[in-house]
């Protein structure tokens, strides 16, 4: 069984290739993760760090989707929705516990972010229990040694994996999907876990980059920065309008820990930060700002609404380099089927 064929008998409501809403963190929502598992593809739920909200998300998308038609050839017991942990801040046990408790369990459990490998193989037996085996286990690694160790210790259904051009946080030291990910595939493939299904994430907005990843060795992407661009995401007009705004990605994001410590989201292990689109904030804090100012004036703008996003403006903006490819607002279902019809285009002409 190839590894398109492994996932779509895993999640058989989905089109092929298979295309995912990243689990972005108080951002990816009901709305988001419903519309995108409508479609064809397989939305997720940004659970983060916060383990409380999961059995009233998982509760949240259960009733959505009862009042609206059927999603055909869902796996009875089985939700068709994801749901994904910022693994070192999370709790294992209140997990644990809504799963448990939820009639249906989710599609899949992404795991990401842990201070070390022990607390990977942790998670993933006991979400596996607590499931029934119902939920597939995904892990997002960022280097070669990382997927490796992840495949040999936890046995993941699936690997993403997250390059150097993502949105948000990610590690701080990595490379580009187009390098990254065919190397993976090939050492994984040399060390016996070449049965572990990939997918690509970072960078990739359109079918072209869908398509680009399916060559790399990938069998479906994950999309996040895209999804900004919709109103189903759980952001702020402002936030929404300083990424359609944006461009040249290279340039005008950047990786830094500078927005962690103006939000007091600290405790990142240390190898992490994030991506987001440069502002005020960035520049004051390069020019040599103390941090307990910036941190003044970003609280400043928390209460300026939609006006504290913006080139002039303070507040995060996390976003991929890929920015520069959102210019327009679209339903994120829209979004969904245009890259599955484009890329079956493109799949012709190659």
């Amino acid at each position: 069984m190839n590894h398109s064929t492994l996932l779509k008998s895993h999640y058989p409501w989905t089109s092929t290739p298979l295309i995912a809403a990243a689990p972005m963190r108080l951002i990816a929502t009901t709305a988001l993760a419903v519309s995108v598992s409508q479609s064809g593809g397989l939305g997720f739920l940004g659970i983060g760090t916060d383990s409380s909200v999961l059995a009233g998300l998982l509760s949240s998308c259960t009733s959505s989707l009862s009042q609206a038609p059927p999603i055909p050839n869902v796996p009875q017991g089985v939700l068709p929705i994801g749901v994904g942990f910022i693994v070192w801040g999370a709790s294992l046990s209140e997990a644990v516990e809504a799963v448990k408790a939820s009639p249906l369990k989710p599609a899949a459990i992404w795991l990401f972010a842990a201070r070390q490998l022990s607390e990977l193989e942790e998670w993933t037996t006991a979400l596996r229990q607590a499931s029934a085996g119902k939920s597939k286990i995904w892990i997002q690694v960022g280097t070669v040694a990382m997927a490796t160790e992840v495949a040999a210790a936890c046995a993941p259904d699936v690997l993403v994996i997250q390059g150097s051009d993502a949105g948000g946080h990610g590690l701080a030291q990595s490379s580009s999907i187009i390098s990254l990910l065919p190397e993976c595939a090939d050492e994984l493939s040399r060390r016996g876990f070449g049965d572990i299904p990939l997918i690509a994430a970072g960078g990739i907005m359109d079918a072209r980059g869908v398509a680009a990843a399916l060559v790399l060795g990938a069998s479906g992407a994950t999309l996040g920065t895209r999804f900004l661009a919709s109103p189903e995401a759980e952001i702020r007009d402002g936030y929404r309008a300083a990424v359609i705004k944006a461009g040249d990605g290279g340039v005008s994001t950047a990786r830094t820990s500078v927005y962690d410590v103006l939000r007091g989201t600290t405790g990142w292990p240390g190898e992490y930060n994030a991506r987001g689109v440069l502002n005020q904030s960035y520049w004051d804090h390069g020019a040599g700002m103390d941090a307990v100012e910036n941190k003044k004036l970003y609280e400043r703008a928390l209460e300026m609404g939609d006006e504290g996003w913006g080139e002039m403006g303070r507040l995060a903006t996390y976003a991929g380099t890929g920015v520069g490819l959102a210019k327009e607002i679209m339903p994120a279902g829209e979004i969904v089927r245009g890259i599955l019809n484009d890329v079956r285009r493109i799949q012709v002409v190659l």
